[in-house]
């Protein structure tokens, strides 16, 4: 890959990243502006509006985590989402900058998870989860890239 493009694509990257840090805080605030209602309600609810029924696989997925997230503490669930906001705009702004250490925490922060994946992908083999997988490889795959094109003109700055 030219540098030109890995660079744009490195930028396209941060992008993505603010606007994922973006939408975590509006899902945070979202969620603290349910905090008085009765999520159990609302999501019966909801399930009732689309017409499916709460036995069902899905929507009883979405009850046992709406169960659980009325028993989490609300400063745990602030400081839960502020924190993957906050890992979300310092990548993005490292990689917008063109900073190493950006590059670096976005391979971090995108490699944490392929681990996590390939597990779900052995437990419940989806084209959904196989299409995650694939976009969070491909991005510490450039992020790479992108460190050595680094490294190699290093290397040629340093030549007599």
């Amino acid at each position: 890959m030219n540098p030109s493009s890995l660079r744009t694509a490195v930028r396209s990257m941060a992008l993505f990243e603010a606007a994922k840090g973006v939408a975590a805080l509006l899902g945070l605030l979202g969620l603290l502006g349910l905090l008085h209602h009765d999520l159990h309600k609302l999501a019966l609810e909801l399930i009732g509006h689309v017409g499916l029924s709460p036995a069902q696989r899905y929507p009883a997925l979405l009850l046992d985590m709406v169960d659980r997230l009325n028993v989490t503490p609300v400063h745990t669930l602030v400081l839960l989402g502020g924190l993957y906001a906050a890992v979300r705009f310092v990548e993005a702004w490292g990689l917008w900058r063109d900073r190493a250490w950006g590059e670096w925490f976005g391979v971090a922060a995108s490699g944490v998870y392929i681990p996590l994946e390939v597990q779900h992908i052995l437990r419940h083999t989806s084209w959904q989860a196989m299409l995650v997988l694939a976009f969070n490889v491909a991005l510490v795959l450039v992020l790479l890239a992108r460190l050595m094109q680094r490294r190699a003109q290093a290397r040629e700055r340093a030549l007599p």
